[in-house]
């Protein structure tokens, strides 16, 4: 567990929740994100947002790291995560695939609104088809520098696959500083429906130090537009399933997450459900298992839905937050 605990409520006791409560277990991962939130909402100055619903905030707080160590998946559990959510849209971004529809048609529907066709005409998109987000996250990691023409596309063998750099690197030159994956691409920014909110990655390979011991790998992600009551909680997840598959393939074992974020907000509209939050003891997270083996996923592109085996995952219930903006970003 980290030894990272904020002060909150002007308390320095990491056995205290901030309520007068004593923490059962105070070395809990989750405590960071629960503490950034109640330091939040005590502090945070208040800033008009673009959606109008107005937010409390802070600029760069401390990293949140969470341990990815035996299978460790940080799935938050003072609410429910939507994990069928998190691993559809990371499966998405992997595929490169910018089209909204393909998700709304499994049913996951956090991207529905950046691409109706009114949001699209009100960004001066208009000219898109229902759907069509533009060049975001997939199309950057896997076709960065393309010419982006339209969601229906063939970009095979176009642009720079960051995504597959990343995994040679890590296989062929571990200590390598460069070991990057950007979604932040200011020339296509303009034929975005949404930009990027975690827009950056880099991940980092701790060499083993006996024969017996596989390298271990740890993904830092900065997130520039941080919405603590939606958007946080499913991109921890996210980020960590992505390591945790980059590991699997590598044949690295998975050791760290972590998450800077830049502007780290609370939604106005979103204080009371985080307070009834804040009251819940997190309990342990799950362990992430993989069904098929390495040689039949066969690489980064051949994981499916089906492969996630999420054990032991048993959270409070959900907790309804008014969406002000889309999960997929949160900008």
């Amino acid at each position: 567990m980290t030894n990272t605990t904020m002060q909150v409520n002007g308390s320095a006791n990491a056995n205290d929740t901030g309520n007068g409560k004593e923490r059962s277990e105070p070395g809990h991962e989750e405590y960071q994100y629960l503490d950034l939130i109640s330091q939040i909402i005590s502090t945070g100055q208040p800033r008009p947002d673009r959606t109008g619903t107005g937010t409390l905030a802070l600029f760069a707080p401390p990293s949140l790291r969470f341990s990815l160590a035996d299978n460790t998946l940080p799935l938050l559990t003072t609410k429910r995560v939507f994990l069928r959510g998190v691993i559809a849209e990371l499966l998405w971004f992997i595929s490169g695939c910018t089209d909204a529809n393909v998700l709304s048609q499994q049913g996951v529907n956090i991207w529905e609104g950046n691409g109706s066709k009114e949001f699209l005409e009100k960004v001066g998109l208009g000219h898109r088809e229902q759907g069509d987000l533009g060049p975001v996250y997939g199309f950057q990691w896997r076709h960065f520098g393309a010419e982006y023409i339209d969601a229906k596309a063939d970009y095979r063998g176009k642009g720079v696959d960051q995504l597959q750099e990343v995994i040679w690197k890590i296989k062929n030159n571990p200590t390598d500083r460069r070991i990057v994956l950007s979604a932040w691409n200011p020339k296509d920014l303009p034929l975005m429906a949404l930009p990027p909110c975690h827009m950056f990655c880099q991940f980092f390979v701790t060499l083993p130090t006996s024969p017996d011991e596989k390298p271990k790998l740890s993904c830092l992600m900065y997130q520039r537009s941080c919405d603590l009551g939606l958007g946080i909680p499913f991109n921890i997840a996210s980020y960590a399933l992505l390591t945790h598959m980059i590991a699997y393939i590598t044949d690295t074992t998975p050791h760290e997450f972590i998450l800077q974020m830049g502007d780290a907000h609370v939604y106005k509209d979103h204080v009371d459900p985080l307070k009834v939050q804040l009251e819940r003891e997190p309990r342990e997270f799950p362990k992430l298992n993989f069904k098929r083996t390495k040689d039949e996923v066969g690489g980064i592109d051949g994981f499916r839905v089906e492969d996630f085996e999420v054990v032991g995952y048993k959270p409070h219930g959900k907790i309804e937050m008014k969406m002000s903006v889309s999960i997929g970003c949160c900008c």
